[in-house]
């Protein structure tokens, strides 16, 4: 063992839904009609089902570095600053960037290959952009390049990838690597083959404790809800209470015991008199 699998469960779950019902009651404010325009195919609780599926699918991809990187550290590999800025001063930032005697790793970490042909030829060139920043930044290092798709399912764009990685090796005299999954650790003498088995039979744990399908009703975790969503900015409740569609179609849908509201109520009655009047009104025209 690695990591302590609670460890690994508590990481994941903080990154993946920590501001998640904040950041949906942001969107529902600032994009009201995404969910429910006249013009969208889906009800307003398919789409809110849906939004939180996808935000967590693109943050899975950020709990992953960070959960790899912290394998990496406890391998007893040096970590580096992953952003910082170059001397025309851009910002670059790198997924992992950690060092073993005078060798520098930077793996650009992707979950899976399946960028259009815009994102791709993008994606590579920040690859470069990056090898050739910290080459000036760590002159004494030898710095190995490695492109990383951790989903081995899909490799759409490998030949491109390739193709380009035998351009920039004949430019700068490196050795940039391209690889799906497990090759990662079987075929980099530096790195231990048990950190992607063990991630694998975590991830194989972590999943069987995921509920079908996404918590849309707030009521049902109340507390913890009113924790995270008390200190969003009054405009943002304004614009929710507002919004008669909102409250007509949304609000029974998160909050159908009036549970959470009567919370804020409590909380805005001598923060704010308009969004406690109106949060008052709102629950005693649903009771």
């Amino acid at each position: 063992m690695i990591l302590n699998y609670e460890y690994f469960k508590a990481s994941l779950n903080s990154k993946l839904f920590e501001d998640s019902y904040s950041d949906l009651l942001r969107k529902i404010a600032e994009n009201p009609e995404r969910y429910i325009g006249i013009f969208r195919p889906t009800k307003p609780k398919t789409k809110l089902i849906q939004n939180i599926t996808q935000s967590h699918e693109i943050r899975f991809g950020d709990a992953l570095e960070f959960i790899f990187e912290r394998y990496f550290e406890a391998s007893g590999f040096q970590l580096h600053t992953k952003r910082f800025r170059t001397l025309d001063d851009t910002e670059l930032s790198i997924d992992q960037l950690f060092s073993n005697r005078n060798v520098l790793y930077m793996i650009e970490q992707k979950v899976r290959d399946d960028h259009d042909s815009t994102k791709k030829v993008g994606q590579f060139d920040n690859f470069e952009n990056k090898y050739f920043a910290l080459s000036q930044r760590y002159p004494n290092y030898e710095i190995r390049p490695f492109m990383w798709f951790i989903d081995d399912s899909l490799e759409k764009n490998r030949r491109y990838y390739l193709n380009r990685m035998q351009s920039m090796s004949s430019d700068y005299g490196c050795q940039p690597k391209l690889f799906y999954g497990e090759q990662l650790f079987s075929q980099v003498d530096d790195f231990n083959i048990e950190i992607w088995r063990e991630t694998l039979d975590y991830l194989e744990q972590w999943k069987a404790t995921l509920p079908d399908m996404p918590e849309i009703n707030f009521d049902n975790n109340a507390e913890v809800v009113f924790e995270e969503v008390k200190d969003l900015p009054p405009i943002i409740y304004r614009k929710l209470l507002n919004n008669l569609e909102v409250r007509r179609q949304i609000f029974p849908i998160i909050f159908p015991n009036n549970t959470v509201l009567g919370m804020l109520c409590d909380y805005f009655f001598s923060k704010s008199e308009h969004i406690y009047h109106t949060l008052a009104e709102l629950i005693v025209v649903r009771v």
